[in-house]
C-alpha cells in the first residue's frame, strides 16, 4: 500500500460516505478494532489492519458495482419492524434477518454485555411476564431465555413437556396459543414438530420466539453462534467474509446448523465444508440457499480432508431422537473432534464450537473433553453469549432497546472475574 493505512481507510470511508460505526459494520469488524487502525502509525495504540481487510476494502473501492452496494444507506426503520412476521414482532426463522439486521441486533447485544456480565442491572421489562413453553425437554435453552428475560427485570412462567399440557387432552395449538397470550406478554416455544411454532405465532399478536421446532430451525442459537464467531474473529483480527467454516456431525437433523449456515450465507466468499457420516448430510434445499454471495459448499465424509485449514469448527451431536430409518453405523470414532485431530489439521487460532449438550461418554464420538483447557474451545464463551443475544431479542421485540442504556445501575453483589475457574484469560468479566 503506497499510502498510509490511516489515509487509505479515511479515503474509503469518504468515498462510501459512511461514518466510522457504519463503515465498521459494512466490513464486518468491531468499531474498536477500526479505531486502532485509524490511529497514526507512531501511536502506542496503533495496530496494523489484517491483509484480508485491506484486500476487501480495496475490492469495494475499485469496483463500481460493489461501491454502490456498500455505499447505499442502511435499512431504515426500527429493527422490530424490519424483522417482523406479517406485521407481528416475532422471531421464527433466521430468514427474517439480513446481514445488516443481524449486525444491528449484535450492537444491541454489545450494549447488554455489562448486564449479562453481572456488572449492571436494568428493569426495563419490570412487570412483563414471559411464558417459557417447552413441549420438548430442554435445560440450557429454557434457562437461558428465562435468565435473559429476568435480567431485564421481567418474570418467567415455565412449563415443560406434553404430559400435563391441555394439548395432551386434545386442545389445538391455536387454542393453547390464544389462551396463554391472555396470561403472558411474550412466549418462547420449543416443540418437536417442524412448523409448529409458526402455528403458535399465527394465533397471537404478542411476541413469539422459536426456541426450536423439531429438525426445523433454532434462530436464537444461530444468532448467538454468529455473534460468537464475529466476537472471536474480532479478537483475532479476522473477517468472516472469506473464512473457512467446517460443520461436523449430524447435518441432516441438526437444526442449529440449518439455521446457522443460512444466516452466515449473507456474508461473502465463505467456504463451508460439510462433514457428516453417510445418510446424515445437510439437506439439499439448505445447501442451495447457502450457495450465494460467492460462498462455496464442499461436502465430504472425511474429517482429515474437511478440517484442514478451518477457521471455525462447528460440531454437532448425532440427533438419535429424530432418526427414522437411518442407521448409526457411519457415526464412528473418526467423527470425534479431539485435540490430536485439531492439532494435526488446524492452526492455533481455530475456533471450536458446539451448540451443546455434548455427549461426554467415551463411546459417544462427540466433542472430546480433552479440549476443555484449550483456549481454542469456545463452547462456554458461546453459551455465555446466549444471554446478551436473547436479552437483545426480547428488548427489540418488546420495543425497549432504546431505554436500556439509561436504565442501567451498578449491581450491589460481588461477581466473579471469570465464570469458570478454567476460562481463558481473554474471557474475563472485568
Amino acid at each position: 500500500m503506497s499510502i498510509s493505512q490511516q489515509a487509505f481507510l479515511r479515503d474509503a470511508m469518504r468515498r462510501m460516505n459512511l461514518t466510522r460505526d457504519v463503515f465498521a459494520s459494512r466490513i464486518g469488524v468491531k468499531r474498536r478494532a477500526l479505531d486502532t487502525w485509524l490511529l497514526p502509525e507512531g501511536s502506542q495504540e496503533y495496530r496494523a489492519m489484517p491483509e484480508v481487510v485491506e484486500r476487501f476494502v480495496s475490492e469495494i473501492t475499485q469496483n463500481t458495482a460493489l461501491l454502490e452496494k456498500y455505499t447505499q444507506s442502511g435499512q431504515s426503520g426500527a429493527l422490530r419492524d424490519r424483522i417482523s412476521v406479517e406485521g407481528r414482532p416475532q422471531l421464527l426463522s433466521v430468514d427474517q434477518f439480513t446481514r445488516e439486521a443481524a449486525e444491528d441486533l449484535f450492537r444491541i447485544a454489545d450494549m447488554m454485555q455489562p448486564i449479562a456480565r453481572r456488572q449492571k442491572v436494568s428493569r426495563v421489562l419490570e412487570g412483563a411476564v414471559l411464558g417459557n413453553l417447552f413441549f420438548e425437554a430442554s435445560t440450557r435453552t429454557r434457562v437461558s431465555f428465562g435468565a435473559a428475560f429476568c435480567r431485564l427485570g421481567g418474570s418467567v412462567c415455565d412449563t415443560t413437556g406434553f404430559t400435563f399440557s391441555s394439548m395432551a387432552k386434545g386442545e389445538s395449538i391455536y387454542d393453547t396459543s390464544r389462551v396463554l397470550s391472555g396470561y403472558v406478554d411474550a412466549m418462547v416455544i420449543r416443540h418437536p414438530e417442524q412448523g409448529s411454532v409458526a402455528e403458535f405465532a399465527r394465533a397471537t399478536n404478542i411476541p413469539v420466539v422459536n426456541g426450536g421446532d423439531g429438525p426445523g430451525e433454532h434462530p436464537s442459537q444461530a444468532l448467538l453462534d454468529l455473534y460468537t464467531i464475529l466476537t472471536e474473529f474480532s479478537r483475532l483480527g479476522k473477517l468472516l467474509d472469506g473464512a473457512h467454516i467446517a460443520m461436523v456431525g449430524d447435518l441432516k437433523y441438526g437444526r442449529t446448523v440449518h439455521s446457522l449456515i443460512k444466516l452466515m450465507a449473507a456474508y461473502r466468499g465463505i467456504k463451508f465444508t460439510l462433514i457428516s457420516p453417510k445418510g446424515l448430510e445437510m439437506p439439499s434445499y439448505i445447501i442451495e440457499q447457502a450457495s450465494r454471495n460467492d460462498n462455496v459448499i464442499v461436502s465430504t465424509n472425511s474429517m482429515s480432508e474437511g478440517l484442514r485449514g478451518a477457521d471455525v469448527i462447528y460440531a454437532t451431536r448425532v440427533q438419535k431422537e429424530r432418526f427414522a430409518n437411518e442407521e448409526q453405523e457411519g457415526y464412528t470414532p473418526d467423527f470425534q473432534i479431539n485435540r490430536a485431530m485439531i492439532d494435526a489439521h488446524c492452526g492455533p487460532d481455530t475456533i471450536v464450537m458446539h451448540p451443546l449438550p455434548r455427549d461426554s461418554r467415551p463411546d459417544a464420538n462427540d466433542l472430546s473433553i480433552d479440549l476443555n483447557h484449550d483456549p481454542r474451545l469456545a463452547i462456554f464463551r458461546q453459551t455465555d453469549n446466549g444471554i446478551p443475544i436473547r436479552m437483545a431479542i426480547f428488548a427489540v421485540l418488546l420495543g425497549v432497546e432504546s431505554l436500556v442504556q439509561h436504565s442501567m445501575r451498578d449491581v450491589t453483589w460481588q461477581h466473579p472475574s471469570h465464570v469458570g475457574p478454567d476460562d481463558s484469560s481473554f474471557h474475563g468479566l472485568d
